[in-house]
């Protein structure tokens, strides 16, 4: 299975370790954009990878729906800039691309954060519900069956005081592709379970979550940061799932602790 990612770099000249940044479903790149801009500021170069069937990166050519397809993808685009190891950052399904380039290549890995994610696989409901999205978004519902993810994705404080970032989210739910939501949804019920892996990591890791977040809440944060060897947990105020977007300062602020933590 080959996939040849979509990806945007920014920020410090192509030297040193890159911060990889993997976005959360349905979204594309640019859900990072204001983080980028706060990190480039700061001399820190930045990647915004398009992961597989959202954005301008194409689907895998063979196989089933496997987040490891997605993975290998940002290691390609790793040797495509010649970086021997990056910091990996995930939201969300970023974050299970980003466990799973762990579990695959460690070698590649300089520092991983976390963002509003979790380690552990999707229980039978959950399978479920994603099975009947990835249906309904390949049928005549399209991507309007996306809409009402909208109060899961966003905190009750963002959804009541900034309509700005609730309507970039609304139109970013519009605008997915249907094959790429179909195909990332079944990836993702497919995942495995890396709840004891998480110990093994080697290197730095930031556990970001939003203080709001109802789909990976802070204590299953809490858990996850207590699991791992070398982990600094935040917990983000009147932030949900999407803190990026939600809180770019403070997700810039972890980013960058955890950048200086992998160059000591």
């Amino acid at each position: 299975m080959t996939i040849e990612l979509a990806y945007q770099m920014s920020g410090a000249a192509a030297r040193g370790v890159p911060v990889v940044l993997l976005h959360a479903f349905p979204l594309e790149r640019s859900m990072w954009a204001p983080v980028s801009e706060r990190l480039d500021a700061a001399g820190v170069a930045t990647v915004r990878v398009d992961l597989p069937g959202a954005g301008a990166s194409p689907l895998p050519d063979a196989g089933p729906p496997d987040l490891a397809a997605s993975a290998d993808g940002v290691v390609g685009v790793l040797d495509r800039l010649g970086a021997a190891r990056a910091v990996v950052v995930g939201v969300s399904m970023g974050g299970y691309v980003a466990l799973a380039l762990a579990r695959r290549h460690p070698a590649r890995l300089a520092g991983l954060a976390l963002v509003d994610t979790r380690a552990g696989a999707d229980d039978d409901a959950a399978r479920a519900n994603r099975a009947r999205v990835a249906d309904a978004v390949e049928g005549a519902v399209g991507t309007a069956a996306l809409a009402p993810m909208i109060d899961g994705l966003l905190g009750a404080t963002t959804r009541a005081e900034r309509p700005d970032v609730v309507r970039r989210v609304a139109e970013a739910l519009r605008a997915a592709r249907p094959e790429g939501v179909a195909w990332s949804q079944r990836a993702m019920a497919a995942r495995p379970d890396t709840t004891a892996e998480l110990a093994a990591l080697a290197v730095p890791v930031a556990v970001v979550v939003g203080e709001e977040d109802v789909l990976a809440t802070p204590a299953v944060a809490r858990r996850m940061a207590a699991a791992l060897a070398d982990a600094v947990l935040t917990v983000v105020p009147r932030a949900g799932h999407l803190t990026p977007l939600e809180a770019p300062d403070a997700v810039a602020a972890a980013l960058l602790a955890l950048v200086v933590r992998t160059r000591a």
